[in-house]
């Protein structure tokens, strides 16, 4: 107030005023503004709200696989990623994201998500030069085969025909395989689950990872045992269908 001292108490009030308005009476500070859902590209905040609660905080899993696994984006390609976000996989807890398939994302925001995974999380030497299972399968599985490849390879972790063990969970389990679709099923064979302390394709049997085909015959084995009426186990007599 100093400066004021001789001013007349009116004049140096109107002064204190106008020292205090930063911006037009009436107009929202820059930056105040609140963004409408659409706009938002920030890939934090869109994870946060349409990933995290399956996937986990910063991608480390949770419900669903660790999108921060190296190993996973460097098998599964740019449209890969972007097709799962924006559709969904249908049959399966993921849900479509994208306006056109029925969800609430812009194309902008489907970008966002898929292109800053890869961006952040990605890591081009995870492989080691290693020759990786295909993402999708190649060929056609066959069960038989499939079941010995899962004693090979699976068995010591989740137990005899997959009904759990002291080391893995139960993946054969009627709502488990309900859930997950052969994609799913096939994708966790080659990547794992690292943050559930599961190994990929490469570290079951010490030196012998598995090959393309051992993959996608213990997917087909696994999706031999699927549960028409999952959650069900004792049948529906005639009488409680009437």
């Amino acid at each position: 107030m100093r400066q004021f001292r001789h001013l007349r108490p009116s004049a140096a009030l109107a002064l204190l005023l106008l020292a205090g308005c930063g911006s037009p009476h009436g107009q929202p500070l820059a930056g105040s503004e609140t963004l409408a859902p659409n706009e938002i590209l920030d890939f934090d905040t869109l994870y946060a709200q349409n990933c995290a609660g399956c996937h986990g905080a910063e991608g480390r899993g949770g419900a669903a696989i660790a999108l921060a696994d190296p190993v996973y984006l460097a098998i599964a390609d740019d449209a890969v990623i972007r097709k799962v976000v924006a559709n969904g996989v249908h049959g399966t807890a993921m849900p479509a994201f994208a306006e056109s398939a029925g969800g609430m994302l812009t194309d902008k925001q489907i970008d966002v998500i898929s292109n800053e995974m890869r961006s952040r999380w990605s890591r081009q030497e995870i492989l080691n030069g290693a020759n990786p299972p295909s993402y999708a399968p190649k060929s056609a599985g066959d069960a038989q085969r499939g079941e010995v490849a899962y004693k090979t390879y699976c068995e010591s972790c989740h137990g005899p025909g997959g009904r759990g063990g002291p080391k893995g969970s139960a993946i054969a389990d009627d709502s488990f395989l309900a859930l997950v679709s052969d994609q799913g099923l096939r994708t966790i064979v080659i990547a794992g689950r690292p943050e559930l302390g599961a190994p990929d394709w490469r570290g079951n049997v010490s030196g012998k990872p598995m090959s393309d085909q051992e993959v996608t015959d213990v997917v087909a084995w696994l999706g031999s045992r699927r549960s028409q009426n999952p959650g069900q186990p004792y049948p529906v007599s005639n009488h409680a269908q009437h």
